[in-house]
């Protein structure tokens, strides 16, 4: 049975300027700017006063699953642009030990002897993100954002 309408909205925190143009939401605040893309979605977005709703009309139980996705993924854009991160990440090996190089000022890590391999992987980070190796533990990388 498809439902009529169905309406889901998020509270937009302090601090944070939201757009949304063509089911294209922008999100900026203290650490950036992050955009996303529903257009593939059927979904109607719009701001209401410091709220974002967004809605859908005749959909099935399945369909509307998607409402509350598209809610987090924008809940999770406020959690990025104010909050910092730090990832550590361990090298795990059972034979080949892994060697990793981290060059360009922190913003690209080269990876040596993957799985035996030859070939020398190269990991580009995103802009604003560095990487950087742990002083304390060995094998360990920091990526920090």
């Amino acid at each position: 049975m498809k439902t009529l309408v169905q309406e889901e909205s998020i509270k937009v925190p302090k601090g944070i300027k939201i757009s949304i143009k063509s089911k294209q939401v922008e999100v900026s605040g203290k650490h950036g700017t992050l955009k996303r893309d529903f257009k593939h979605l059927p979904i109607e977005l719009y701001t209401k006063g410091h709220e974002v709703r967004a809605r859908m009309y005749f959909a099935k139980s399945k369909q509307l699953s998607m409402l509350r996705s598209v809610c987090s993924h924008i809940s999770n854009l406020f959690d990025g642009v104010t909050h910092k991160f730090e990832y550590r990440m361990r090298l795990v090996y059972a034979h080949f030990p892994i060697n990793a190089t981290i060059t360009n000022g922190g913003n690209t890590v080269e990876l040596r002897n993957y799985l035996g391999e030859k070939r020398v992987r190269v990991i580009n980070m995103l802009p604003g993100v560095k990487v950087e190796k742990s002083a304390q533990t060995k094998d360990e990388l920091v990526i920090t954002g």
